[in-house]
């Protein structure tokens, strides 16, 4: 461990380093987070780092491990901070409650709300919160108050507050935050569905949350009451090929036990994208349309090649009976960009693999390059009539609706 005790003058350069490229970038793109973000030592709040880790603008620190090796907290990226501090829009005089301490955020977070707002932080760990309160002491932060608690339970005792901002991975939205937000107030949380995580920014209209922006992003899991594990399907019966679903396996995940003895069938789409390129609505409009989209994933020390995605830990699948898919790419004759294929196996891959194709081909003509869709979370139980969708998400405490806007 190396604790970052040098010069400031060395990381003020590195600081300011980090905030010329964001803004570049367009990560930052308002004065005011620019400004928090030139002034608050980010290196104070990460001892653990070196001063070019803590200062590394697109990586995280992490603060906390189990006894596996799993994260359990981080101080997130330069980039991700700056992001969700966009996206929620802070103003001076606000009352803001983090879920999810590390002390950075908070003191961005009091920073931007000023002397008159009020900066509440709250995590689960007591490890966490232990740290965030001394790190936010020794510098000059002693206003920001500092909770122990589930904060999936009711919060009551703490309040209304204007924002809400999340910093874990959150699988469902449970009511005690919402009844926390007061009318018009924003909710910015780091939200997985169907195994897509985006940091979204929601603002509370009447009984139900609506999104303003959506961004990729990945975060540490929330632990405690609204923990989720996705379900792990491991399609040659070893860890080598791993089929992963964030809301409840195939009704008969035992039809694929052959798909692998099958020959891998591939078909190219004729979908090319450039360099640089988001296709964030790509895996969005997947999620949406295929029933049983998944992610597949590969152990690279077992791998024996029946299965050849572009991307062994995060390739964009599907299963369907008895076959499953999933997306790969190759290089354009030009080099400047890839084409996207579909490689599929099972007793009739060969359907399969078309009706995947036709839906990134269809992504291609009505979506690419237009809005990410519109996210809605209503209360659990609420009736699908009420919900404008083209798929409904059911969650524990929410039913979350995906619907894209008009053309």
């Amino acid at each position: 461990m190396t604790h970052t005790t040098v010069d400031s003058d060395e990381a003020a350069r590195l600081r300011n380093e980090v905030v010329d490229r964001l803004v570049a970038d367009g990560a930052i793109s308002s004065p005011e987070v620019e400004a928090v973000m030139r002034k608050v030592p980010r290196h104070a709040f990460a001892p653990e780092a070196t001063l070019e880790k803590a200062y590394a603008p697109y990586a995280a620190v992490i603060t906390k491990t189990d006894a596996h090796g799993v994260q359990l907290s981080s101080v997130s990226a330069p980039q991700i901070q700056a992001m969700m501090l966009e996206q929620a829009r802070v103003r001076p005089g606000m009352r803001v409650l983090e879920i999810g301490s590390g002390g950075l955020n908070a003191a961005y977070l009091a920073e931007l709300v000023g002397e008159a707002g009020d900066v509440v932080t709250v995590d689960i760990d007591s490890t966490v919160t232990d740290r965030a309160r001394r790190l936010l002491d020794e510098h000059g932060y002693g206003r920001v108050r500092v909770v122990c608690v589930d904060a999936a339970e009711p919060l009551d005792d703490l309040g209304a507050f204007d924002l809400v901002m999340v910093t874990a991975g959150a699988w469902d939205i449970p009511p005690a935050w919402t009844e926390r937000l007061t009318s018009g107030g924003r909710l910015v949380v780091p939200l997985r569905m169907r195994g897509l995580t985006r940091s979204v920014a929601f603002v509370r209209v009447g009984g139900h949350l609506e999104s303003e922006s959506a961004f990729v992003c990945g975060f540490v899991p929330m632990q405690g009451s609204t923990a989720h594990q996705e379900e792990l399907l491991l399609v040659a019966g070893t860890p080598e090929i791993g089929l992963r679903f964030d809301d409840g396996l195939p009704a008969d995940p035992s039809l694929l036990d052959n798909a692998v003895t099958t020959p891998r069938v591939e078909l190219w789409t004729g979908v090319e994208v450039g360099r640089g390129e988001l296709v964030d609505t790509l895996q969005m409009h997947l999620a949406i349309t295929l029933p049983g989209f998944c992610v597949m994933t590969v152990d690279p020390d077992l791998d024996t090649g029946i299965v050849a995605p572009s991307n062994k830990s995060f390739s964009l699948a599907a299963v369907d009976g008895a076959d499953f898919a999933y997306l790969t790419v190759r290089r354009t004759e030009d080099d400047k960009g890839v084409e996207y294929g579909v490689h599929a196996l099972g007793p009739t891959a060969s359907g399969f693999a078309k009706i995947v194709a036709d839906h990134v081909r269809d992504w291609a003509r009505d979506r690419r390059g237009g809005p990410n869709p519109v996210i809605r979370v209503h209360p659990a139980g609420t009736p699908d009539e009420q919900i404008p969708a083209d798929r409904v998400i059911d969650k524990v405490h929410s039913r979350i609706s995906l619907a894209w806007p008009p053309a």
